[in-house]
């Protein structure tokens, strides 16, 4: 997916300028143009701020995401939603399911070494768990930063400012749940 041209269409169906989508997400106006022109990729935090300010969820941005009236139990590898640009260096979020039908969301994400969710924390409504599966990853939730290992696992309320950062030189890859879904 062709995340700069995707933000641009839909800024331009809402009616919003770069000028007021950068105000209402924090950023600057050249950070709008320079994502939209794909000259940029935001970070998991800058392009979550975006989509708040639109206001729309990650899942509904990334879209492909199936709209069956007959309920799916069973979901492959192969099924679960890319809710990130996938590429080298960059987290990986996978979606399992359509979290706009549920009231939880359940994610895969693939933090690379060195990776993290940007440099703006993160906070939105809701909870938070996970598990480390692979790796380690150094997560901060308001004054407090720990480092988690394989099969440590973490639970808290999202309204507080938090960051995922891998300081490794392995991958890191978490299994995560979020109520309400917000991504």
């Amino acid at each position: 997916m062709d995340i700069g041209q995707r933000l641009k269409q839909i800024r331009t169906e809402r009616g919003l300028s770069q000028r007021e989508l950068a105000t209402r997400a924090g950023l600057t106006n050249g950070t709008i143009s320079l994502i939209e022109t794909d000259k940029t990729s935001p970070s998991v935090a800058s392009l979550k701020s975006l989509l708040d300010a639109i206001p729309i969820s990650m899942a509904e941005f990334f879209g492909a995401i199936e709209e069956q009236d007959i309920p799916k139990f069973i979901y492959r590898a192969d099924e679960f939603i890319q809710l990130t640009q996938d590429g080298p260096g960059q987290v990986s979020l996978r979606q399992l399911g359509n979290a706009r039908k549920h009231t939880l969301q359940v994610l895969h994400e693939t933090y690379p070494a060195g990776a993290d969710t940007g440099p703006e924390f993160l906070a939105h409504e809701g909870e938070e768990a996970g598990i480390i599966t692979r790796g380690q990853i150094e997560l901060t939730v308001g004054d407090t930063i720990g480092l988690l290992n394989c099969g440590d696992g973490y639970l808290f309320d999202s309204r507080l400012p938090h960051r995922f950062r891998n300081i490794g030189t392995e991958p890191c890859e978490i299994v995560s749940a979020l109520t309400p879904p917000v991504f």
